[in-house]
């Protein structure tokens, strides 16, 4: 559905359209059709279009291309703010990894659970993998900002469908009473191991960068690498977090050995290929003077 806003709202060229959205909401000259409409919808579910979609913190002034200018609303469906969608996608890897580790009746056989003792790798699996999702909760509490501030319902149920799923799958091959242990033995599992921790280290100090960026007048500057060793990445990288991400499941998968990781991983992989060169394109046109030598991912590569 799609509504012309109501004439009578009262703005100025510096308003912004997040405060036209709010006057559409309490305004008492508006339209009694629209306020039945309005009323049944939160803000976050509606949107203000001219052509595109417009963001929130734009000025009439920046939309208009004359005195006069039409816009409409619409309505997005049910929204959920990024921070749920975060919380449910690591929530549920975490409990469910543990429920496969202390191996519940129904999961596995209970007589060849009770016979045969876990490996090791099962349990320094089980540390790693909650250190993990441990981290990325804290860091969407502490240390993340999130841009947008809601997403449609769906997005969360997507997200979760696939973390969760290949949670269950991981961990149900890891955590079996057969499971195989690597074929290297505690080498393959040692090295792997210190250089997941490595790349989640990485990743945590290059997030709270990303979070706390430098800022010269009102341009923001490429965020840049400070005396913690582990944020020289940006020297290479424009997305040092996700080189730090893959980083750790390709160790966790070497740990591991075990198909469904290394499935997982490759698809991780592409994604996270696919939204580093998107950000890396947008890092050019804004800093192409010191982005040119500069890859997306992997260093000298993509």
């Amino acid at each position: 559905m799609c509504n012309k806003l109501p004439q009578q709202i009262t703005t100025t060229n510096y308003d912004k359209l997040s405060s036209l959205k709010q006057q559409s909401f309490i305004s008492p000259k508006i339209q009694y059709g629209w306020i039945l409409y309005s009323k049944s919808l939160y803000m976050s579910r509606v949107n203000i279009i001219c052509g595109p979609f417009l963001k929130d913190n734009l000025t009439i002034q920046s939309v208009a291309a004359s005195s006069i200018v039409t816009l409409y609303f619409t309505d997005l469906g049910q929204q959920v703010s990024w921070t749920t969608v975060f919380l449910a996608e690591y929530t549920g890897p975490l409990l469910i990894y543990l429920l496969f580790y202390l191996r519940i009746p129904y999961i596995y056989d209970m007589k060849e659970s009770s016979r045969r003792l876990c490996h090791p790798v099962v349990h320094l699996a089980c540390f790693c993998h909650c250190i993990h999702y441990i981290r990325y909760l804290l860091e969407t509490l502490f240390v993340h900002k999130v841009s947008a501030g809601h997403t449609p319902l769906k997005n969360l149920i997507k997200s979760c469908a696939f973390y969760w799923g290949f949670t269950s799958w991981i961990a149900y091959y890891i955590n079996h009473p057969r499971y195989t242990p690597p074929s290297f033995g505690y080498r393959q599992v040692a090295v792997s191991a210190i250089n997941f921790l490595i790349c989640e280290a990485g990743n945590h100090f290059i997030n709270v960068v990303l979070a706390h960026p430098n800022h010269t007048g009102n341009n923001a500057c490429f965020p840049s690498p400070n005396y913690n060793p582990f944020t020289w990445m940006f020297f290479l990288v424009s997305c040092p977090n996700y080189t730090y991400e893959i980083g750790s499941w390709i160790s966790f998968t070497i740990m591991t050995q075990t198909l469904p990781v290394g499935i997982f991983t490759l698809l991780m992989s592409i994604q996270m290929s696919l939204w580093a060169q998107k950000k890396h394109k947008i890092y050019l046109k804004k800093f192409n003077s010191y982005m040119h030598r500069k890859s997306a991912m992997i260093p000298f590569i993509l």
